[in-house]
């Protein structure tokens, strides 16, 4: 894999857990493709963040008893103030989007396409 796009001298191809050792180039594309999904979702959940902390929260409550959004606070803190059916659909909503609709598009060389 020294001639895959992101080996640069001097370390060449970097691989200190040894996941692609064996050589697999399927098992590579793979890793590639999770590698830039989960950047993607990192960079949307850094705005999410940055967006928060800006003061902009979304209008209206997000549960019944009348808590607002800008109630719940931003970063890690806000994770505690948000309520236990909340998280748990949060749960569900990544787990559906992840099993039924990111998906490998054939013929793109597992580039996950927007």
């Amino acid at each position: 894999f020294e001639d895959e796009l992101g080996a640069h001298p001097p370390l060449g191809f970097f691989d200190p857990l040894g996941l692609v050792a064996d050589g697999d180039q399927e098992k590579f594309d793979r890793l590639r493709y999770v590698e830039i999904k989960h950047g993607r979702i990192c960079m949307l959940g850094v705005v999410g963040y940055l967006v928060n902390k800006a003061g902009i929260f979304l209008p209206g409550d997000i549960d019944l008893s009348g808590t607002k959004f800008s109630d719940i606070g931003s970063g890690f803190a806000a994770v505690s103030n948000i309520p236990s059916a909340g998280l748990a659909q949060l749960v569900l909503f990544v787990g559906a989007l992840e099993l039924g609709f990111m998906k490998d598009i054939e013929g793109t060389g597992n580039e996950f396409v927007g």
